[in-house]
């Protein structure tokens, strides 16, 4: 029996993405490029444990807003915003299972963009996103900030969390989803990682103290 996809080679294991055999050579060429490989493939997860990490170095530097500093101490001092936003991703990963990670880094850098407008003009200007999922995941964002600066005006009487901050914690969560995705166009690693951090929980604002030190600085 010969391959699936080129016809050529000698088929050697079931890929659940077409449901047919292939060959090793078709999978790792195509895993994640043209093939929409489900999570739970073993190849795929084999795949993921011996890839080397991306290299944020070898990024665009654009990508990864470089003009704005993220340092260890805000990261310590924001720890329950970092929670918050990753609790808000895995949610929106869960309610759309083909979310893959270019969904997310755009939903993310679309929001890093509008934050970093109105940090340094006053301008809340909302760049636009491209489509209706990455829209959803956009808003799940934005819905936690908010619910994040209520709670701390029930608690504490004012607002703490300034615009300045809120845009340091994206730009952190793009460097992640870079730094977590293979890059191919199908990649759901990101995904796949924000979905480990949080079982299913009710609390977008409580939940993430559970999470403790799982979350990775890239």
């Amino acid at each position: 029996m010969s391959c699936a996809i080129c016809e050529k080679r000698k088929e050697k294991r079931f890929c659940p993405a077409i449901h047919g055999r292939i060959c090793p050579q078709c999978c790792g060429e195509q895993r994640e490029v043209t093939l929409d490989c489900p999570s739970d493939c073993a190849y795929l997860q084999q795949a993921r444990e011996h890839e080397k990490p991306r290299r944020l170095v070898d990024l665009n530097p654009a990508d990864l807003f470089v003009q704005v500093e993220v340092e260890d101490q805000f990261l310590y001092q924001r720890e329950h915003l970092i929670m918050g936003l990753t609790f808000a991703l895995s949610k929106s990963v869960r309610a759309d299972r083909s979310l893959k990670d270019s969904d997310l880094i755009a939903a993310l850098t679309s929001l890093a963009k509008t934050w970093e407008t109105l940090v340094n003009s006053g301008l809340h200007y909302e760049n636009p996103i491209a489509s209706p999922a990455q829209q959803a995941v956009a808003t799940e964002v934005q819905n936690m900030l908010k619910e994040y600066r209520e709670a701390e005006q029930k608690h504490m009487g004012y607002v703490q969390l300034r615009d300045s901050e809120v845009l340091r914690a994206l730009v952190f969560m793009v460097r992640m989803a870079h730094g977590r995705t293979s890059g191919r166009p199908k990649s759901r690693a990101f995904a796949d990682f924000l979905l480990a951090q949080f079982p299913e929980k009710p609390s977008g604002i409580a939940a993430p103290e559970e999470a403790g030190s799982r979350i990775v600085v890239p």
